[in-house]
């Protein structure tokens, strides 16, 4: 089932929302600050082209420490982050949330639209992981 779901997810708009975050990696990389902006918006970019099977969590609960990403600056970057890109890529996922949730079928997409929408306000300090590892540290 997660083979079908993200070959559908990525037919019917996951390309255009991966492909958001990617533009926004690129302009982060213009600068050398904007490194671990640009790494975050990969990483999550590729989760968003294939989402299913997979779950963003944070560095820390997988980590058991806190690292650059999960303290202070972590926080600092996740605000310069929503001031500049992460509002945008959270309006994107909202509204392709609305265009799913109008059929049936498309509401289990609309609720992982909302979930990336929730992760693009704050992206610094999270991580990608199989469905299994993630309920394994809960």
């Amino acid at each position: 089932m997660r083979l079908l779901g993200n070959i559908i997810w990525f037919l019917f708009g996951g390309i255009f929302m991966g492909l958001a975050w990617w533009f926004f990696g690129l302009i982060a990389l213009v600068s050398i600050i904007g490194i671990p902006w640009a790494k975050a918006c990969f990483v999550i970019g590729q989760f968003t082209f294939f989402p299913f099977g997979k779950e963003a969590i944070s560095r820390k609960s997988l980590n058991k420490q806190d690292d650059i990403g999960t303290g202070t600056l972590g926080l600092i970057g996740n605000i310069v982050w929503f001031i500049f890109a992460g509002f945008w890529l959270a309006i994107g996922h909202i509204m392709s949330a609305f265009a799913c949730a109008i059929t049936i079928i498309g509401i289990p997409f609309a609720i992982q639209h909302l979930k990336l929408a929730v992760i693009s306000l704050a992206p610094i300090g999270q991580t990608i992981v199989d469905k299994e590892v993630a309920q394994n540290l809960r």
